[in-house]
């Protein structure tokens, strides 16, 4: 009988058990797991909602929102995809739902229905799941794997690391002489103390467009102004595709936002129509884009120098275009990062030259797999990170089955 360890309890590990113990119900699987709990990060991924994956269904379309693993995942989401994921959820009594943003849920709404499908897999399939079992040692002898942990020593043919952003893990992947991409944290929030933020908690834009200053770091999206500075789409998908870049500024960079997506010159002859159609009525009192709220508004007015009493018709060139700046070139000085809610995801981990990924094999080592975040592979917020794990677990599990 074929035996295999799995390292790591989470996503990637458990989908992988049970994707191999079905297409091959001769194997000996045992996921060994360091906490004294499993699928930590299902539990509390979306809200506790679990974001499953992400509606895109074309894999050209959805590798662009890899920063890392673009060009590897390709082929990988020709062989599982998207609508592959609905239909193995389906299956097995968990139908999926997507949202208006296009993330996907389980119709259940939380994700203890995604836990229990696997628990119950797990349990039906007669795989083995072993807590409080952290590895500390992995090394081959005599064409077979040792793996050994504080209390046990385990022996198996085939080894899958499934551990996700682990420097323990990473470790050891170094001792069986593979190459760590040295981590970096992505998916963060801009802290910005900036008085036109102050007191704004909660207040959003629709469709921003960020960048950051001096690079060619750009995205567009809704931006949400949180306690910190500023949040939403457009901030983490820009922190995903910069993590590098602004780990090298140490978090010290400036912001640009162009808060309606819009030209400066079209902003400005939006303000130079008011000033001839209501030329009595009071600037601070209304904000003329719907997508701006009032109070957004008045902190850009005041920004502008322009005063609280001030009508249209009374202010300056210099004032209205002070304003189209504000409203579409504000700048912006970050000073460090506020991790997004619980969703740590790191860039950084084995490196993807060292992988075969027609099976997410070793290519230093036969019988050597990795699946999930322990790979130099990460992504947006969105669904996009379990998507790859479910495509790696599925992929690595084909290859497990092998006799």
């Amino acid at each position: 009988m074929t035996k295999i360890i799995i390292i790591g309890g989470g996503a990637a590990g458990y989908f992988t058990a049970i994707n191999a113990k079905e297409n091959n119900p001769e194997l000996d699987i045992t996921i060994l797991e360091k906490g004294k709990d499993v699928l930590q990060k299902v539990k509390i991924s979306g809200g506790g909602r679990c974001n499953v994956t992400h509606a895109c269904f074309i894999p050209k379309d959805l590798v662009q929102f890899y920063p890392r693993g673009k060009k590897e995942l390709l082929g990988p989401f020709h062989q599982f995809m998207t609508g592959d994921t609905f239909e193995w959820f389906e299956e097995r009594g968990v139908p999926l739902k997507i949202e208006d943003d296009n993330r996907v849920f389980p119709e259940a709404n939380t994700s203890q229905a995604i836990i229990d499908c696997f628990q119950n897999a797990v349990d039906k399939l007669k795989i083995k799941v072993l807590t409080n079992c952290g590895v500390n040692e992995v090394y081959q002898q005599e064409n077979k794997w040792v793996i050994n942990t504080k209390n046990e020593t385990f022996t198996a043919d085939k080894v899958v690391f499934a551990a996700g952003s682990s420097k323990k893990v990473w470790d050891l992947c170094k001792t069986l002489n593979h190459s760590i991409v040295e981590p970096v944290p992505s998916l963060f929030t801009f802290n910005i103390n900036d008085k036109r933020l102050v007191d704004l908690l909660g207040t959003s834009v629709p469709n921003a467009t960020v960048n950051i200053v001096g690079t060619k770091l750009e995205a567009s999206g809704p931006l949400l102004i949180t306690h910190w500075g500023m949040s939403g789409p457009a901030v983490l998908k820009l922190s995903a595709f910069g993590a590098r870049i602004l780990a090298d500024k140490n978090y010290q960079y400036n912001v640009m936002v162009n808060w309606l997506s819009r030209p400066t010159d079209k902003v400005l002859n939006v303000l130079l129509n008011l000033k001839k159609k209501e030329p009595r009525k009071t600037v601070i009192l209304k904000s003329p884009f719907s997508e701006i709220s009032k109070r957004l508004w008045e902190r850009f007015v005041i920004a502008s120098e322009i005063r609280n009493n001030q009508n249209w018709a009374d202010l300056k060139n210099a004032q209205l275009e002070n304003l189209a700046n504000q409203l579409t070139k504000g700048m912006f000085n970050a000073n460090g990062r506020t991790t997004f809610k619980d969703e740590f995801v790191t860039a950084g981990g084995v490196d993807l030259k060292e992988i075969n990924f027609k099976r997410f094999e070793s290519k230093q080592h036969k019988n050597l797999f990795f699946v999930g975040e322990v790979l130099n592979i990460d992504a947006v917020t969105g669904g996009f990170n379990f998507q790859n794990a479910w495509t790696g677990g599925f992929i690595c599990a084909k290859a497990l089955a092998e006799v």
